[in-house]
């Protein structure tokens, strides 16, 4: 067993005051059934406002979450900034016995995901790569679309920067997320698999994540449903 003492949630976010208190709520139900499960874990939860010109810090200030604000860098960024906040607040622990959960402000995440995720990294897993399911499509032509092109099994192939865990010593290996605006977890997916074959693709952690089609970058997520739209359209 490979033991796991201190967990980072890193959390990007731009302009979701609306969305942000949700997925906040949701990681700290999961941050208590981790608790209560492993006592000795130690948690830090961490968000990156990156660019927000809304109320998104003020409802990140009004919970017990560490907060980084930046200028409006991209999320690959933003999920680094989140990262070394959350490693900073713990006061750097042992990278090989640290695990970061990384998820997104438009995302709530089930009360057993941080536990899931913990019971992965203890099975000596370096990386697990979850599942998102969206919800809130206003047309149910694209939700079926995005469900015959979405596999939600064990071993699926999808990566979602809204569900993903990694060891800290891999994350930083192979550099962190980076610098893209899009595409940052599907290139450290690339990465860490690269520099190992202890990782896992599974649904046992599957979150919802909003299905609006307009986003807050140009493209990512939201636009890939807005495409589905179009072609269902």
């Amino acid at each position: 067993m490979s033991a796991v003492d201190a967990v980072v949630v890193a959390i990007p976010a731009r302009d979701e005051e609306l969305l942000l208190p949700a997925c906040l709520d949701a990681v700290s139900v999961a941050v208590e059934v981790l608790r209560e499960a492993r006592p000795q874990v130690r948690v830090c939860v961490a968000v990156a406002l990156d660019g927000c010109t809304d109320r998104s810090g003020e409802v990140a200030a009004a919970r017990d979450v560490a907060c980084a604000v930046l200028p409006g860098l991209g999320v690959g960024p933003a999920r680094d900034a989140a990262v070394a906040l959350g490693l900073a607040a713990l006061h750097h622990p042992p990278a090989s016995t640290t695990w970061l959960a990384c998820t997104d402000a438009d995302t709530v995440v089930p009360s057993r995901w941080l536990l899931r995720q913990v019971m992965w990294a203890e099975r000596g897993t370096d990386l697990v790569v979850g599942t998102a399911e969206p919800v809130g499509f206003a047309d149910g032509d694209a939700l079926a679309a995005w469900h015959d092109r979405h596999r939600l099994v064990e071993g699926h192939q999808h990566v979602h920067g809204a569900n993903l865990g990694v060891r800290a010593r891999r994350w930083r290996q192979v550099g962190g997320f980076g610098p893209l605006a899009v595409g940052e977890d599907v290139r450290l997916v690339e990465r860490v698999r690269a520099v190992t074959d202890r990782w896992v693709a599974t649904d046992t952690t599957r979150v919802r994540t909003s299905g609006r089609t307009v986003g807050r970058v140009g493209s990512g997520f939201a636009a890939y449903l807005r495409g589905l739209e179009a072609d269902t359209g």
